[in-house]
């Protein structure tokens, strides 16, 4: 029978045929930590008396998560993390860089056939460009830094073909919505879901990262798209590393397969509290806001912020609205820069926090008040996710965002991209 594309990767690696279900331990190509997890992953490998760091050029750390401090107590971990690295020669990518996921792709670290692994949940992120990617916790980050190796059971695979076309003011984001309303939040737990279909085909490498980044909201594994010539060129514009793209075959086995015809789609909400409570923009439609969120590890990107910007231009952001903006990297903020994206953000009453996420997390840089209701282009909407309880956040693409952002309530972009 045909692979999937996960067990060729698996297989790959162990060296030996595999099936959904078995147990392997394999190497990784790289595994990486960010600053809410790898102080606990540098403590779990002093406790198990690590005394070197299997590859170093091949283990990242990235403070984003809470960049910069806003606590004392977070100077010191993140000071931790930097001794760490200088004593074993482990990258660290800085305040202000971005995001983790977007920097492991965007700076060509990760290629076609990887596995890889971070001690985060949305490292799923890059199985957009053909690698197998997903998230660890700390102690296992720890396992990884000492031996390269970890252990992982061949998921199984779920095949999800998006057909049509893209309506106009519809977008990856609300694609992913609509497939986490059909699934559920555990409706692909522990698999690998594959997208395929000329809607994925037309849609960029960064929109492609947009799906694949909320696969573990639907409780997979990972979620990977084949690689095609689009995501080819994409890849070599950023790294020599030599790679093989690795393709399902024809005849691949698929635990399910679901067939979405995209045409009929339109804008999509998520409502509080759960990613998967998503309804059409009709049933949202007048609900008030006072925060609206465009940034992450999901939306966060240059095409992201080039769709904010266009809504925004020559307009005004409702003056009970705060309008906080976090690039997914350096490089995206000084592209929206250099297009005036940023100015045209700015006139319109946005803010924009240092590259990284924001207030996603929920520390710093746009904690919601008591009662507040948030629209925002992040992956999750549980209750506190933003800091605050008493908040509520809806999940929305950019576009919707942006045209909350300037209305005051949950509003149809299409109006504004005709």
């Amino acid at each position: 029978m045909g692979k999937t594309m996960a067990e060729k990767i698996f297989e790959k690696k162990a060296g030996r045929p595999v099936r959904p279900g078995d147990i392997v331990v394999v190497p990784v190509d790289w595994a990486m930590g960010q600053d809410g997890t790898t102080p606990l992953a540098i403590q779990s490998f002093e406790e198990m008396n690590g005394k070197s760091v299997f590859r170093p050029d091949r283990i990242v750390f990235v403070i984003d998560h809470n960049a910069p401090s806003p606590l004392e107590s977070v100077s010191r971990l993140h000071d931790l993390m930097r001794s760490f690295a200088r004593k074993f020669g482990i990258r660290v990518f800085e305040v202000g860089e971005g995001v983790c996921h977007e920097l492991m792709m965007s700076r060509g670290l990760v290629v076609p056939g990887d596995l890889v692994v971070g001690a985060d949940s949305h490292t799923c992120t890059y199985g957009a460009i053909g690698a197998f990617s997903t998230g660890i916790g700390s102690t296992e980050l720890a396992v990884v830094m000492m031996t390269g190796k970890l252990w992982f059971k061949v998921p199984e695979s779920l095949c999800i073909r998006l057909s049509g076309e893209l309506p106009l003011g519809v977008f990856a984001k609300d694609v992913i919505l609509r497939i986490a309303a059909l699934l559920g939040a555990d409706g692909a737990t522990y698999q690998a879901i594959e997208f395929h279909g000329p809607v994925v085909e037309r849609l960029s490498v960064e929109e492609r990262a947009t799906l694949t980044n909320m696969a573990v909201e639907v409780g997979a594994k990972a979620g990977m798209v084949p690689p095609d010539e689009k995501t080819i060129k994409w890849v070599k514009e950023r790294t020599n590393r030599p790679f093989e793209v690795v393709l399902p075959d024809p005849d691949a086995v698929y635990a399910r397969t679901l067939d979405i015809d995209c045409s009929g789609l339109v804008p999509q909400v998520a409502f509080p509290h759960r990613v998967d409570n998503v309804r059409p923009i009709t049933e949202a439609l007048g609900i008030p806001i006072r925060e609206a969120f465009v940034g992450t590890c999901t939306n966060g990107r240059i095409t992201d912020l080039e769709v904010v910007a266009k809504i925004l231009r020559g307009r005004k952001v409702h003056p009970e609205v705060r309008l906080i903006v976090a690039p997914a990297s350096k490089e995206a903020f000084l592209v929206a820069l250099e297009r005036g994206w940023v100015r045209d953000i700015v006139e319109a009453g946005g803010v924009f926090v240092p590259p990284g996420c924001g207030p996603c997390v929920g520390t710093h840089q746009g904690i919601p008040g008591d009662g507040w209701n948030v629209i925002s282009t992040a992956n999750r909407n549980f209750r506190g996710r933003m800091g605050n309880r008493e908040a509520s956040i809806y999940l929305a693409s950019p576009a919707t965002v942006a045209a909350s952002a300037v209305e005051g309530e949950i509003a149809d972009p299409r109006k504004y991209l005709g």
